[in-house]
């Protein structure tokens, strides 16, 4: 049985999170403190004890979730054994650092320059995101596509639920359409804007050179990417994939489908909260999930 790791994106913060890693592990202090260097401001003074909105703002959310799965993987040790990887959204440059493909100061720069780029993105075009309960894929492409304004399917999350992303016209409009198509439930979601969507284009080009020049080493084993949900070590995709990631759409569900083809059997979901591996449940009942923990 192959073991897959997994990394929460957006979305999984909590007030907190984190504080525990640091009150029990010399590696994690350090790690924290190496990371308020970097930054500049002491992000570990937020998590620990930043309110709910603190860790909204999209500039400490990302960098936050970072941190907390970054730090758990080193100090799991060799408890953290991937025989594949994968991370939603942001959770991809977690997996990648904590596989070895990147190191952790070039990681976080880089997290902390997308979540920068991505925050003024949403500023430039007021935006937002729905989740859409209850209907096929294809069904939400095609009324995605016929809607005269942008919106797109942005997270294929699991079977029956797709999250849409795009102009607040946009949205309203695909929203009574999906109703109408028979959608179980259409929820708006408090986000800053319409992440993993053309509107995300001005990150896209910001970013562009900044992970074209990171120095990616191949990771430890396989990740499947979000663009194109099919593993890849070569630094060079690696790259493409990760530029490509903030105008298209997260393929978390056929992600996970691909992971189980190849022979995953545990999942076990690295940072703060469980989301992932509740998706990943929704895919298939009968495969194992678990949280990273760091006491045996």
């Amino acid at each position: 049985m192959k073991i897959a790791y997994v990394f929460p994106g957006q979305g999984a913060q909590y007030p907190g999170m984190g504080k525990d890693l640091f009150d029990q592990s010399e590696t994690a202090r350090s790690m924290f403190d190496e990371a308020n260097r970097i930054l500049g401001f002491s992000i570990s003074d937020i998590m620990f004890s930043g309110s709910d909105e603190d860790l909204r703002q999209t500039k400490v959310t990302q960098p936050a979730i970072f941190l907390h799965s970054v730090i758990l993987a080193k100090v799991l040790g060799n408890r953290f054994s991937p025989d594949m990887i994968a991370g939603h959204s942001l959770g991809e440059f977690s997996a990648l650092t904590a596989a070895g493909a990147l190191n952790f100061e070039d990681g976080l720069i880089l997290v902390y320059k997308r979540a920068l780029a991505m925050q003024k993105a949403c500023e430039i075009r007021p935006s937002t995101m729905a989740a859409v309960l209850g209907l096929e894929n294809e069904v939400v492409e095609k009324i995605c596509s016929k809607v005269d304004e942008i919106v797109v399917p942005a997270n294929y999350n699991t079977l029956g639920q797709v999250v849409i992303s795009g102009t607040f016209e946009g949205i309203d409009l695909a929203i009574s359409k999906l109703q109408e198509a028979g959608a179980r439930r259409v929820i708006k979601l408090q986000v800053g804007g319409a992440f993993h969507s053309p509107l995300m284009e001005p990150a896209r080009k910001e970013l562009e050179q900044a992970i074209a020049e990171a120095p990616v080493q191949p990771p430890r084993c396989s990740i499947y990417q979000n663009v194109p949900a099919q593993p890849s070590t070569d630094p060079s995709v690696i790259r493409q994939n990760l530029i490509a990631q903030l105008t298209h759409p997260v393929k978390w569900t056929q992600t996970v489908q691909n992971m189980l083809h190849d022979g995953a059997g545990r999942f076990i979901e690295v940072g703060p909260g469980n989301v992932l591996q509740g998706l990943v449940k929704k895919v298939d009942r009968s495969v194992e999930v678990m949280s990273a923990q760091i006491t045996p």
